[in-house]
């Protein structure tokens, strides 16, 4: 199959209807479910219809330790798969949906930017195709149902104390993290503690991102725990008949997004959970597909590779049975300053830890230089060299700038990566049988660095409790600050000597894991003194300006 012939470097070309872009992969287009003209829906009936045919090749990107503001891992992951179509390989890219609480918050949008980014770019950052509202839905059905079950008599026994459940909705809005539900008298409901997330941090988008079917979909939520009893028993989803309604309302949210980057790359843009207290990886079922229908798939994990990449290995790749055959981290000259330079626990220390926590795994990374346009030219050169040393290709990239032609020569380092990684199969750090406080112990060492772990007392209870009720074989989630390899967001560089310490440990039953709370974690994020929101502003004729 031929693939369509790139613009100029720095040239946009205007969006492919979505037929088209459909007709490339091969799909039917009686078929794929068109929301508009440059958005679909793919039925996961055509990833069960291509289930015998081999798999594409994957292609991970993470990044080293980043600044508050990020490095730009969206964008090389766009421009990357731009770049490697370019050069004639039949791609897709990967992504996360975008939350509204950090469009509307500081960080701005998912969908890349400058010259690398997905379109259309404003629908995928707001409403998109209503994935995120089926699952706040879903959530906070569950959530009523509870509370109705208290209401009417509380057949179950559920502790209102020990509700782990709670609601969702996607902003930012940090008056919600704990408030008071069912006051004003017995006909409002049982009086209790509750709180709200942000809807990327509810289970139900966890599950969502690594169910296999509908059927496992269903099978997951079912065993979602939302409490315990009075004598300590996990009640379940499925025991307050609440998984058939939450199907029903997850029943389109379950089918890939199709859209494409700027230059016309395909690209599944499906799901998105936090990267902190879950997997933060798109779903699995977009990845499988992508692989079916592609030779080259992209795809982005949340944060660095001790949270990112650890959590795409030891909890997507794992659950669903994925070999990806290289990593891209992604450094910035401004990433290796704020984390003091080239000293010996400097930036170029910590970036040459998270070379070693791919190598971990198993597999030898390249590393993409993402190139902010004033970058001097002698910063980018000395990581160029530290890598060298490391024996790893560096190479410094432009697709912001120049789209896909600005990341060739980053392609073509990824393809000979490819290559001699090509017979290397993913090692995993620990056994799942292993005791849920040695597989902490095991990351924080080897994958941190640090010295050890401490659990306070309420870790110590929740460590006993989830291990009595049969949770010790599930992989960990480790909830921590992404700014740091340590769980103190004000270490930086590489540090020594530090031990983690566990304030919590959650059970996440549908999804698959548990999750280690360290340091100070919120599932609720704030706005900032000025968010993004004030700057947004809308003309008579409706376009709207300041949307980052």
């Amino acid at each position: 199959m031929s693939i369509p012939t790139h613009p100029p470097a720095g040239e946009a070309v205007a969006p492919r209807r979505i037929q088209e872009v459909a007709r490339e992969l091969h799909l039917d287009l009686d078929q794929i479910l068109p929301h508009g003209h440059y958005i679909a829906k793919i039925p996961i009936d055509e990833l069960a219809a291509r289930e015998g045919q081999p798999d594409g090749q994957l292609i991970l990107v993470s990044a080293m330790t980043p600044t508050p503001q990020g490095e730009g891992k969206t964008t090389t992951t766009i421009g990357l798969g731009d770049a490697l179509r370019h050069l004639g390989k039949k791609t897709m890219i990967c992504l996360r949906e975008p939350s509204l609480g950090p469009y509307f918050g500081i960080k701005g949008g998912g969908t890349g930017s400058g010259r690398a980014q997905v379109v259309p770019a404003e629908t995928i950052n707001l409403h998109f195709v209503g994935d995120m509202y089926a699952v706040t839905k879903a959530n906070n059905l569950l959530a009523a149902m509870v509370d109705n079950h208290l209401h009417h008599g509380n057949e179950l026994g559920i502790d209102p104390r020990r509700i782990t459940l709670r609601r969702v909705i996607d902003l930012n809005d940090r008056a919600l993290r704990e408030i008071f539900v069912g006051l004003g008298g017995t006909k409002n409901g049982v009086p209790r503690k509750d709180g709200f997330n942000i809807t990327p941090a509810s289970e139900v988008m966890a599950i969502l991102c690594l169910a296999r079917n509908f059927a496992d979909l269903g099978e997951r939520v079912s065993r979602m725990v939302v409490g315990f009893t009075y004598k300590g028993r996990p009640v379940r989803a499925g025991e307050v008949e609440a998984v058939g309604a939450m199907q029903v309302l997850l029943r389109d949210a379950v089918h890939p997004n199709l859209v494409q980057t700027a230059e016309g790359t395909p690209a599944l843009v499906h799901a998105g959970p936090f990267a902190n207290i879950a997997q933060g990886t798109n779903s699995a079922i977009a990845t499988r597909l992508a692989l079916k229908l592609a030779d080259y798939v992209v795809t982005e994990a949340g944060f660095a590779t001790d949270l990112g990449a650890e959590k795409f290995f030891h909890i997507k790749c794992r659950l669903n049975g994925l070999q990806p055959k290289a990593v891209v981290i992604v450094a910035t000259a401004k990433a290796v300053a704020y984390h003091g330079g080239a000293g010996p626990h400097g930036g170029l220390a910590n970036l040459a830890k998270h070379i070693e926590n791919i190598r971990l795994f198993g597999l030898d990374p390249v590393v993409a230089i993402n190139r902010f346009t004033d970058d001097q030219p002698e910063d980018l050169e000395k990581i160029v060299k530290f890598c060298a040393k490391q024996e790893v290709e560096a190479v410094v990239a432009r697709h912001w700038a120049e789209g896909g032609p600005g990341a060739v020569a980053l392609a073509e380092a990824v393809l000979r990566v490819l290559e001699k990684n090509r017979r290397r199969k993913l090692k995993f750090l620990y056994p799942l049988e292993a005791p849920l406080d040695r597989k902490l112990e095991r990351l924080a060492k080897l994958v941190y660095g640090a010295a050890g772990v401490d659990f306070n007392r309420d870790a110590e209870t929740d460590l006993q409790l989830l291990t009595r009720n049969g949770f010790g074989g599930l992989p960990i989630c480790v909830a921590k600050t992404a700014n740091s390899l340590s769980d103190d967001a004000a270490l930086r560089g590489r540090p020594k000597d530090f031990r983690i310490t566990v304030n919590e440990l959650r059970i996440s039953a549908g999804a698959g894991f548990v999750v280690a709370i360290c340091g100070n974690i919120v599932t609720m994020p704030g706005l900032p003194k000025v968010p993004a929101a004030a700057r947004i502003k809308v003309s008579p004729d409706g376009r709207a300006s300041g949307l980052t």
